[in-house]
């Protein structure tokens, strides 16, 4: 799109002037508030905003809305998502992400830089000495009742000095900037801090939308911190360089947990939930395919009560057993150790200036808000005054609502707050009211102010050192309110700090000059990961079964020429044995109307009734395939994620349409289950031709195929014993179950024999949809990870039918019973063995490689 003086959106500036373009379709920032984009007030642009438009060009303003289309789509098409708990709309939104960038210069990046530094030093100090001697209790210098009154300060950790006597590794302040330019420190987060993903994600995002721009303003760059911090770990891990680092996430419906995967994924480190780990003599280890293989730091996402439900909450399920027992004895770097939730309590800013000066002697270079503990009498008769111009936040999690801004309360309602305070003043903090400065954003045809605050890193990079990453997460409150956060509907930014010097250019790829050996650390595949795998493969195969007989069955009831009884007797016990119909449907040679529509009001549940999801048809494997797909997320490549999750809620929507109408149309449900086949296939591609062949792969592999095996064996069994094969229309539904109606024709031309039939169906082992040819897969699968996992593995595919064995003559014999029908012995023992073998096959993976427990006890030692 190129510029036209004449354009309605710009008007008829010079194309010489794209600062002026802008600022002509800037809203200044509310009164009180500083205005980013202005500056210190002056009536032009801000000189690294003014640059930031030279850069951009006219032409590229002329191309905002097409950039802001390209950006959302970029977001979508990379499912970055942030989950919301309460949202009822559904668990996943896509992250939300402003055209525009915050911008930093360099003197207002070095008054954050040594601030930000200053206090991870300081708040590291005092965590070695609340879990030390404890003199800040001793002088004063903290009250008693706010650390040991915290639920987050935790007894077990008193004593214990972690390697290299680094409590905190990452640390987030957010900070804020105020009307009178300086910063300030308005919390910090020290458990498991979000964000440094998601800021990541938005420099790739935003930095593609302005490449002239972004490198012209010499920004600099994030990798070199990222190595920092994992250099750091390392040098402070038992084994050092070669140590294995995993990232511990609660698990796929944390809100955050898309950028776990993310982090994981861009760290190299294996993403793990706290059932992947176990303590084994005070040595914490992953459950892998291989066994228990030993890991010696964890960057934990999981908040600290949760750890350890032997030590801490004993109904945690996201932590491991004798997880601090490995910590003390000094056999796991953790970050970061746990304890820190007094450190999060806004009350603790208040007292942080007087600890500054006697921890590490010197004053606070970045300033906290003015912040009063309401638990000291002469702070609360102090600020019980000033609560109309302050911030109430609870002082301890779950005391009560996170920031109440006293501006937007009535004289009752401050009154009620009055005797609250009162009442509990402990549970309480008040901070003074600090109006956020506002930054430009893109609403479509004007730059739009909205207040923001930004969340900036401190990450260790060795013993007792931090460093800074350049640049943040800021979060933008909604237009018109005053609190910049991502649950309320904020959104966010991406942060660039802009250098005088050079950029750094660092990567996370290591290399070696004049080497050409590459060193690969493959990554373990983990039981849960494999459970995962193992049934992403089963889901896909079962959905795509479902998917295909659903179709079958509308198309034999909806022909010109009734079904026969055979073949209505055939689809009825079919359909039922998966899960198409309720097992009180009546038959389809009662009512084939009747059973059509059943199968058709059962495709999937209706989002108005959740109640109605249960374990029937396509639906609910298409939404079981989702979850399996959603726990081994970071294997799954971008495209593979986002066909599965659009497979599945489009499916839905379509099918809650169709109810909807008020009428079920056969036309409009065969045409709802084909765009769902052509889904599946382009999901069975990606992963064929997608994803790393390793063992994980490989039991997604064994997983689709065990279903394939018992599926078509039980069909083609039933299709045996009711006959319906013997005739025209029963033969071709078969065959089309089986996916094989082009290479039955092609092969056979008009033959509609059983001999045909065997010889495609059982016995060709060039056809993947053939029974020799999925057990000669499994064999295969099975005999490749004996090999590489555990030897017991070969020795299962010995349980499973040789299709060496099997001929044709002896398949194709046939004698009648009493009553006149066809009895096929052999061909029915084999689909029987066949089956059996698919059930037993699958209960013995999951005992062989799905859990590492073993029958001694775990138990703290004291």
């Amino acid at each position: 799109m190129n510029a036209d003086p004449d354009d309605s959106l710009f008007g008829p500036l010079a194309p010489e002037r794209p600062g002026e373009w802008a600022l002509s379709l800037a809203v200044p920032a509310d009164p009180g508030h500083l205005d980013e984009l202005r500056g210190d007030g002056a009536h032009g642009l801000a000189p690294s905003w003014s640059a930031f438009f030279d850069h951009t060009g006219t032409e590229g303003l002329a191309d905002l809305n097409r950039r802001a289309e390209n950006l959302q789509r970029q977001i979508r098409d990379n499912g970055v998502t942030y989950n919301v708990y309460a949202d009822d709309s559904g668990l996943q939104r896509p992250w939300a992400l402003d055209l525009f960038p915050m911008i930093l210069g360099p003197s207002d990046w070095a008054q954050i830089e040594a601030g930000v530094l200053q206090r991870a030093r300081l708040l590291n100090a005092v965590m070695a000495d609340l879990y030390g001697p404890r003199e800040l209790l001793q002088r004063g210098l903290l009250p008693a009742a706010l650390v040991q009154g915290h639920p987050g300060y935790l007894r077990a950790m008193q004593g214990v000095r972690p390697r290299g006597g680094t409590w905190l590794h990452i640390v987030g302040f957010d900070l804020a900037h105020g009307p009178d330019g300086r910063w300030w420190v308005v919390g910090q987060r020290t458990q498991a801090p979000s964000g440094l993903g998601y800021l990541l994600e938005n420099r790739i995002a935003i930095g593609r939308q302005f490449p002239k721009a972004f490198a012209g303003l010499r920004v600099q760059r994030l990798a070199a911190s990222y190595r920092a911090l994992m250099d750091g770990i390392k040098s402070l891990a038992p084994e050092g360089e070669n140590a294995r680092i995993a990232l511990l996430t609660p698990g796929p419906y944390n809100e955050t947990y898309f950028e776990h995967a993310y982090l994981a994924r861009y760290l190299g480190l294996t993403l793990v939930e706290g059932n992947d780990l176990t303590v084994r003599d005070e040595r914490l280890f992953l459950k892998t395919l291989a066994g228990l293989e030993p890991v010696h730091a964890l960057i934990k996402r999981v908040d600290d009560q949760w750890l350890d439900p032997l030590e801490l909450r004993p109904d945690s399920t996201l932590g491991v057993p004798g997880l601090l027992q490995v910590l003390r004895a000094g056999h796991l770097v953790l970050a970061n150790a746990p304890g820190s939730a007094p450190l999060e309590s806004s009350a603790l800013l208040g007292f942080l200036p007087a600890i500054s000066e006697h921890l590490l002697g010197e004053p606070l270079a970045l300033p906290s808000l003015a912040t009063w503990w309401c638990g000291e009498d002469a702070a609360l008769r102090g600020v019980l005054p000033l609560l109309k111009d302050g911030v109430i936040k609870a002082t301890y999690p779950g005391g009560g609502p996170d920031t109440v801004i006293g501006q937007g309360l009535t004289p009752r309602e401050i009154d009620e707050w009055t005797g609250r305070l009162v009442r509990q003043p402990e549970q309480h903090t008040v901070q003074s009211w600090l109006p956020l400065s506002q930054t430009p954003t893109w609403t479509g045809d004007r730059l739009m102010p909205r207040s923001a605050m930004l969340r900036v890193f401190a990450l260790a990079d060795g013993a007792g050192s931090w460093r800074v990453l350049p640049g943040g997460l800021v979060r933008l409150a909604p237009r018109g309110q005053l609190v910049a956060a991502m649950q309320r509907g904020g959104s966010s930014a991406d942060c660039w700090v802009l250098t005088d010097g050079a950029v750094d250019h660092t990567s996370l790829l290591r290399s070696q000059p004049g080497s050409f050996a590459i060193a690969q650390q493959k990554q373990p595949v983990t039981s849960r990961a494999a459970e995962n795998l193992f049934w992403l493969g089963r889901y896909t195969e079962r959905a795509e079964n479902t998917v295909r007989l659903a179709e079958t069955v509308l198309d034999q009831l909806d022909g010109e020429e009734p079904g026969t009884q055979a073949l209505l007797a055939w689809l009825t016990e079919v359909s039922r044995e998966n899960a198409l119909v309720l097992a009180d449907v009546p038959d389809a040679l009662l009512s084939s109307r009747v059973f059509a529509r059943s199968l058709m009001a059962n495709l999937a549940p209706h989002p108005q009734d959740p109640a109605a999801a249960s374990s029937f048809s396509v639906g609910f494997n298409l939404g079981a395939l989702a979850n399996a797909a959603a726990q081994v997320r970071e294997r799954l490549s971008r495209e593979h994620w986002n066909l599965i999750e659009r497979l599945q809620t489009g499916f839905a929507a379509g099918a809650a349409r169709l109810l909807d109408n008020g009428e079920l149309s056969t036309g409009g449900t065969q045409l709802l289950l084909q765009e769902a086949s052509q889904q599946l296939a382009a999901i069975t591609g990606s992963q064929t031709d997608r994803m790393v062949r390793d063992d994980g792969w490989r039991l997604l592999s064994i997983g689709r195929h065990i279903e394939r095996l018992a599926t078509l064996s039980r069909a083609l069994a039933l299709g045996l014993q009711s006959g319906s094969v013997h005739e025209p229309a029963g033969f071709e539904a078969m065959v089309a179950l089986f996916d094989s109606t082009i290479t039955f024709h092609a092969q056979y031309q008009q033959r509609r024999d059983m001999v045909a039939l065997i010889d495609l169906l059982v016995l060709d082992r060039d056809n993947p949809r053939s029974l020799a040819w999925v057990v000669q897969t499994l064999r295969a699968r099975l005999a490749r990870l004996g090999q590489s996992v555990a030897p017991q593995d070969a020795e299962l595919a010995r349980g499973l039918p040789d299709p060496a064995g099997w001929q044709l003559a002896e398949l194709s014999n046939w004698q009648r019973d009493a009553d006149g029908r066809r009895v096929w012995g052999a061909l029915l023992r084999l689909l029987e063995d066949c089956e059996a073998a698919a059930v037993e096959l699958s209960d013995e993976i999951t005992r062989l490689h799905f859990s590492h427990a073993d029958r001694r006890s775990q138990t703290l030692s004291i």
